[in-house]
């Protein structure tokens, strides 16, 4: 009892920080608490203003609790169905719902309250793939670099590198580069990298690896992160090759062939992934795309002001079909929700390069859902994508002729079915 009101009294610092035993220890008490005290523990657990937004939730593998304040009896709708089993917490205006959720996807619930809907939120729903398990050997974090760039001249870059277990030293590792790296380098991050590559690791669906964490960099004040991710050509691509590699060689050794070497990232970081591949198959051969900007954000025609004309990434559909047929595998990740904006679309944007992909028969992989711009579907498919992304990988090549799975073939292209109208 000691210790469950040790978790609970600092339970919204450790919520925040996506802490799995804080997690559940708050689900169960929900399932088997009527009383007054569950009400100040979830005021404990939650800020106010989650609370009030109605975006409040914990979650443990598939057991899901939704909280929001209200005077009246809210309405909770998940995936946009009702969900009739919301309850009022004795002694207080906090009612919740707890129900069970498909892992290795995302969800969105919102609350109705009184005839108005409050905030869309997508949920994470974590397969036993994000979870520490008995037995599993844990990898290691390095300390904090930081690079100053030429081919970016003066651009200061963080970096840290991980080593999955199984990696061995002296000897060249498997890599696996990452864009917006400062958001992987927490073990309980929301992404749960390191835990997911570790038990895939100790179930030998995918080799050891190094993971490279970096950030975006900055020259003074200014971010450089767009500069680098969205500008449609190797430039990014020679910054690691040529600058970042030969510092992380130093501390640990990588292999040369592109067959032993991914990257990928979200958003601009998506798109960055792909650039790098697209610019340089000869050094990475397979790509993780979530939420990929594929859209006009570095495009630049002569009549506008910022300099030279520059291709952006809505050009990539047309780019696939028409350019050399590169030897890569790509996974790519993208929701109905996310986002529309003067650079583009970021769903369409998204189907339409899967489709290009589809023609000219990539290795590709093309999952779409219903979140919104946030890592939330990309986070719950990450040992998914992981295993598709390295399956058959056989240390003793260096080389493979990727191939569209036979089964990709015999499907349809991707269409947009259904439309958000109703007039």
């Amino acid at each position: 009892m000691k210790r469950l009101t040790l978790l609970l009294t600092v339970a919204c610092g450790i919520l925040a920080a996506a802490d799995p035993a804080a997690e559940k220890t708050l689900i169960n008490l929900a399932r088997n608490s009527t009383g007054e005290s569950l009400g100040r523990t979830l005021t404990q657990a939650f800020s106010e203003k989650a609370l009030t937004e109605g975006t409040a939730h914990a979650s443990h593998g598939p057991e899901f609790l939704f909280a929001v304040q209200s005077h009246s009896a809210p309405l909770l709708f998940v995936d946009d169905t009702p969900i009739y089993g919301v309850r009022p917490v004795a002694g207080s205006n906090i009612w919740i719902a707890l129900m069970r959720l498909g892992t290795g996807s995302s969800h969105a619930f919102y609350f109705l309250v009184d005839g108005k809907p409050l905030k869309r939120t997508d949920v994470r729903a974590y397969t036993p793939q994000h979870y520490e398990q008995p037995g599993v050997q844990q990898g290691s974090l390095s300390e904090k670099f930081e690079h100053t760039s030429k081919i970016f001249s003066g651009m200061k870059s963080d970096w840290w590198y991980y080593t999955s277990p199984g990696v061995e030293p002296g000897k060249p590792a498997v890599l696996m580069v990452w864009q917006d790296g400062q958001g992987f380098g927490a073990r309980d991050s929301r992404s749960r990298l390191f835990t997911v590559t570790e038990n895939l690791v100790h179930q030998n669906v995918i080799p050891p690896m190094v993971h490279l964490l970096i950030a975006p960099g900055f020259v003074g004040e200014e971010r450089m992160r767009s500069i680098e991710y969205d500008t449609v050509s190797d430039r990014y691509a020679r910054f690691v090759l040529d600058e970042i590699l030969p510092e992380l060689e130093k501390h640990q050794k990588i292999r040369k062939d592109a067959y032993s070497r991914a990257i990928g990232g979200q958003s601009s970081g998506g798109i960055c992934s792909l650039n790098a591949a697209w610019f340089r198959p000869d050094a990475f051969a397979r790509v993780l795309s979530r939420i990929g900007s594929y859209t006009a954000i570095a495009w630049r025609s002569k009549e506008m002001k910022g300099g030279d004309v520059l291709d952006g990434g809505h050009f990539y559909p047309s780019m696939v079909r028409k350019e050399e047929k590169r030897n890569i595998r790509v996974w790519m990740e993208d929701g109905a929700e996310d986002l529309e904006n003067d650079h583009g679309s970021w769903p369409l944007q998204n189907i339409q390069l899967a489709n290009s992909l589809k023609m000219r028969e990539y290795d590709f992989r093309f999952v779409f859902g219903t979140a919104q711009h946030n890592t939330a579907h990309g986070d719950s498919l990450l040992p998914e994508a992981l295993r598709w992304l390295w399956r058959d990988y056989d240390p003793g090549q260096t080389e493979q002729v990727f191939t569209m799975d036979p089964r990709e073939k015999g499907k349809p292209y991707f269409r947009v079915q259904r439309l958000n109208r109703h007039e």
